[in-house]
């Protein structure tokens, strides 16, 4: 059992009446100071894509979120867990404590400063950065993917993540997109991030270019009423879709990079989709 240091009395009795916690890595430490560096680094890591980049590390914030992390195996650097989080969840926190390097206890306050959402569970997380295998390694020649290209939207790009877990889609690639792993990115995928294989950081030739190598179709999804309606489309084997821009939709050199175009045949007096329903769609078709 490690040494708790500088802890709260009225938050140690709790523990030591409650339960034992059980943590593995380095020390559980009590903070109340914005300016302690685990403090710094997580709002850091929280709000620009360039530290997250430079630490190879992203937040989580949610009990549900960081368990999610913890069953499918991710490298949580340290937890953070204030006095309100504690006495709710009880011995729930143990799993989270047992797999995190550091498990860090915060006053309520420094809670509500970490917090990205209106009302915080008072649970947070440093990550390492999932898995950056070389994208043409991981491609399975009979898999499906959703390749999105320039989406700026993060609850598209996670609502899409998570829709792409739940069909079944061999994976998701990021072409020129807002930051998967911006904290409103991560909380929109509801914890299907860490289910899912998600590919950041690819220019779109290059990665049509790969399905290309494998002989693997790549279709534009667009708005076209001479593309082939989506629900004639041969998706038998290993194949992609590209889904373009919120607004712009996919580029005239991106369509003419992939071998087929396809649309959604549309009956009523709307003409587009938002990218995350549009994606759904061909999703379940390409599942069917």
């Amino acid at each position: 059992m490690n040494t708790l240091l500088h802890w709260n009395e009225r938050v140690l009795l709790y523990f030591a009446e409650s339960f034992i916690l059980y943590c593995k890595g380095d020390f559980v430490d009590y903070i109340s100071s914005k300016d302690n560096p685990n403090i710094k680094l997580y709002q850091k890591l929280s709000r620009d894509k360039k530290y997250r980049n430079e630490y190879n590390m992203f937040v989580l914030e949610g009990m549900r979120l960081c368990l999610d992390a913890v069953k499918e195996n991710a490298e949580l650097h340290c937890i953070f867990i204030t006095e309100n989080a504690a006495e709710k969840y009880g011995e729930a926190l143990n799993l989270l404590c047992e797999n995190a390097k550091k498990t860090l206890y915060i006053t309520n306050e420094l809670g509500e400063k970490l917090s990205d959402t209106g009302s915080t569970q008072g649970v947070f997380a440093i990550c390492n950065i999932l898995d950056k295998t070389e994208l043409s390694s991981k491609i399975d020649n009979k898999g499906k993917y959703i390749i999105l290209d320039s989406l700026q939207d993060p609850g598209n790009i996670g609502t899409i993540i998570r829709t792409a877990d739940a069909v079944g889609i061999s994976g998701v690639i990021l072409c020129g997109c807002c930051d998967v792993y911006s904290p409103k990115v991560i909380r929109s995928t509801m914890g299907s991030i860490f289910r899912i294989p998600v590919f950041d950081g690819n220019e779109i030739s290059s990665v049509l270019d790969i399905f290309e190598e494998k002989a693997m179709p790549a279709f534009a999804a667009v708005i076209d009423e001479n593309a082939e309606d989506l629900i004639s489309c041969d998706f038998s084997n290993g194949c992609a879709v590209v889904i373009g821009n919120e607004g712009k939709g996919l580029s005239s050199e991106t369509i003419d990079l992939c071998e087929n175009k396809l649309t959604i045949r549309m009956k009523g007096n709307v003409n587009s989709l938002n990218a995350a329903m549009a994606a759904g769609i061909i999703m379940w078709e390409m599942l069917r």
